[in-house]
């Protein structure tokens, strides 16, 4: 099980890559188009995390993309839209899959 980062912003981006989280930069409707395409063809992600950037800008093909059954897909704070209180990535990804941080 891999995660994968769907993100509107180089920074999160990168700060998830050093975490060992691959993933692309979406800056238009049709690199999210070809990103999420390219999430579909493969088999070894399972979780795909998703800045809330993206999600407001794009929510019809992140809501559908989140109808998918072999997928889990969650919605991170981004430098557009940063977290309201003091939980971090870690907190999220965690409450996504389940387990305690």
């Amino acid at each position: 099980m891999k995660l994968y980062l769907l993100s509107s912003d180089s920074d999160t981006l990168t700060g998830l890559r050093l975490a060992g989280i691959d993933g692309a930069l979406v800056e238009s409707a049709e690199s999210l188009e070809a990103a999420i395409e390219g999430v579909l063809s493969r088999e070894d992600i399972a979780i795909v995390l998703v800045t809330r950037t993206l999600s407001t800008d794009y929510p019809a093909k992140i809501d559908a993309l989140k109808r998918n059954p072999k997928l889990l897909v969650t919605e991170i704070p981004d430098m557009a839209h940063p977290t309201v209180d003091t939980d971090s990535i870690t907190r999220y990804v965690a409450a996504a899959v389940g387990s305690s941080v």
